[in-house]
C-alpha cells in the first residue's frame, strides 16, 4: 500500500508538471493550425514558387499563315503554313532549375521563420496571462485583507477603538487595491481575447467551446510557468541557434541563389534556338519542311551578368551583416536573463526569510504595531512579490526569444 500511495503522488506530480509544460505547447499547436496570418503567409510563398517555376517556362508557341494572291490574276493564289517553337539553349533550363531550387529552399527558410515569429508572439501573451494571473491572486489576497480590516476597523469606529484617520486609511487602501483588481482582470481578459484572436477566433478548448465566453487561464493550462533552465556556457548554446536560426537560412539560401544567377546570366550570351514545321503551295503542289533559327543576344543580355555578380555580393553583405546583428541580439538577450536570474534568486531567498503577513496582521489588530507601521510593511511586501513576478515574467520572454528557433 505505500508503495502504491508512493507511485500515485509521484505520478498525480508528473502529471501536472506535464500539464504546466505542455499547456502552452498545446496552445501554439492549434495556433500553429488556425492562425489567419500564418496561412495567408503559405499561398504567398506558395506564389511565389510557382512564380520562380514560371520564369523557367517555355515561350509560347507561334503559327502564321499567309495567302498570297497574283495582282493580275486574282484566280493564282500561294498559301504558307508555319508553325514554330522557339526555347533557350538547353543547358539554361538546368541551370535556371538549379537557381530556383536553390529560391524555393530560401522561401521555405522564410515561412519557418515567420512561423516562428508568429507563435514566438503568442507564447508572449501566454506568458502574460501566467503573470497576469499570478497578480490577481495576489490582488485578491490583498483585497480580502484590506476588506476584513476595514470591517474590523468600522466596528472599532463604532465602540471607540479606533480613530477616523486610521479607518479612512483603510477604506483608502481598499479602494486602491479594488481598482488595481478590476484593471488587472480586465487586462487578463484583453490578454486572453488576444490568444484567441491569434487563434483564428477559434476556441481554444476543443471538443468544449462555450459560445460568447473566453476561457480562463487556468482552464487553458496557464498558471505556471515552463522549466527553462539558465544555461552556463551560451557559446556553443549560441553557435547551435544561428545555425538552426532560419532567417539566417534564408539569407543563405538567397545568398547561394544569387551566385548561381551568376552562371545562368553567363549563359545568357549562348544563342535561342527556334524549331518548326513550314508548309507552302508556291510550285501548284504542297511543300513541306522543317524551319531552324536561331536568335544571336547582342543587345538583350548586356550587363545582366554584372548585375547578378551585383547582387550576389549584395547578399553575402547582408548574410555576414544579420550574423552579427543576431548574435550580438542572442548575447544581449542572455545577459539579461542572467541578470534577471539573479535578481529572482535573491528575491525568493529573502521571501523565505521574510516574516509572513498573517503576523503583520495579528500584530496590528493586536496593537502591537500601528496602522502606519502596518502599511508601511506590507507595501514592501506587496510590491516585492509584484517585482519577482515581473521578474519572472521577463526572465521567461527572453528564453522564449533566446529558442525562438526551436518553436
Amino acid at each position: 500500500m505505500k508503495k502504491i500511495l508512493i507511485l500515485s503522488a509521484f505520478l498525480f506530480s508528473f502529471a501536472k508538471t506535464d500539464a504546466q509544460t505542455s499547456g502552452i505547447d498545446a496552445i501554439l499547436r492549434q495556433i500553429e493550425t488556425n492562425n489567419k496570418e500564418l496561412q495567408a503567409n503559405a499561398q504567398l510563398i506558395s506564389s511565389q514558387k510557382l512564380e520562380n517555376k514560371a520564369d523557367n517556362n517555355l515561350p509560347d508557341p507561334t503559327l502564321s499563315y499567309a495567302h498570297l494572291w497574283d495582282s493580275r490574276n486574282s484566280s493564282e493564289t500561294v498559301g504558307e503554313l508555319v508553325v514554330a517553337q522557339s526555347f533557350d539553349f538547353p543547358t539554361l533550363y538546368a541551370s535556371r532549375r538549379k537557381t530556383n531550387r536553390l529560391k524555393t529552399n530560401a522561401l521555405d527558410a522564410q515561412a519557418t521563420a515567420f512561423r516562428q515569429q508568429i507563435l514566438l508572439q503568442a507564447k508572449e501573451t501566454c506568458l502574460d496571462i501566467i503573470m497576469l494571473q499570478r497578480q490577481q491572486a495576489l490582488l485578491d489576497e490583498r483585497l480580502k485583507n484590506a476588506e476584513e480590516l476595514s470591517i474590523l476597523y468600522a466596528k472599532r469606529l463604532e465602540t471607540g477603538d479606533a480613530n477616523i484617520l486610521e479607518t479612512n486609511k483603510i477604506n483608502l487602501e481598499l479602494l486602491n487595491v479594488r481598482t488595481e483588481s478590476r484593471l488587472n482582470r480586465t487586462t487578463l481578459n484583453n490578454k486572453l481575447k488576444e490568444l484567441i484572436a491569434l487563434n483564428g477566433d477559434q476556441p481554444l478548448t476543443p471538443g468544449r467551446p462555450l459560445p460568447d465566453t473566453t476561457p480562463g487561464a487556468e482552464v487553458l493550462g496557464l498558471t505556471e510557468y515552463p522549466t527553462v533552465p539558465l544555461p552556463e556556457d551560451f557559446r556553443p548554446l549560441m553557435d547551435e541557434l544561428l545555425t538552426a536560426d532560419p532567417a539566417l537560412q534564408s539569407l543563405q539560401g538567397e545568398s547561394s541563389a544569387a551566385r548561381k544567377q551568376i552562371s545562368t546570366s553567363k549563359q545568357g550570351w549562348l544563342p535561342k534556338l527556334e524549331l518548326g514545321y513550314r508548309r507552302n503551295t508556291e510550285s501548284g503542289h504542297p511543300l513541306n519542311g522543317v524551319v531552324v533559327g536561331f536568335s544571336f543576344p547582342l543587345f538583350e543580355n548586356r550587363h545582366k551578368v554584372k548585375i547578378a555578380r551585383a547582387q550576389a555580393v549584395n547578399l553575402e553583405y547582408q548574410k555576414e551583416n544579420a550574423a552579427l546583428q543576431t548574435g550580438s541580439v542572442l548575447w544581449q538577450l542572455y545577459e539579461e536573463a542572467r541578470s534577471l536570474h539573479t535578481s529572482m534568486e535573491e528575491y525568493k531567498r529573502t521571501f523565505r526569510q521574510q516574516q509572513d503577513l498573517a503576523l503583520l496582521k495579528q500584530a496590528l489588530t493586536g496593537g502591537q504595531i500601528s496602522m502606519i507601521e502596518y502599511f508601511v510593511e506590507v507595501s514592501v511586501v506587496y510590491q516585492s512579490q509584484n517585482n519577482l513576478l515581473q521578474l519572472e515574467n521577463q526572465y521567461q520572454k527572453a528564453m522564449a526569444k533566446i529558442y525562438k528557433s526551436r518553436l
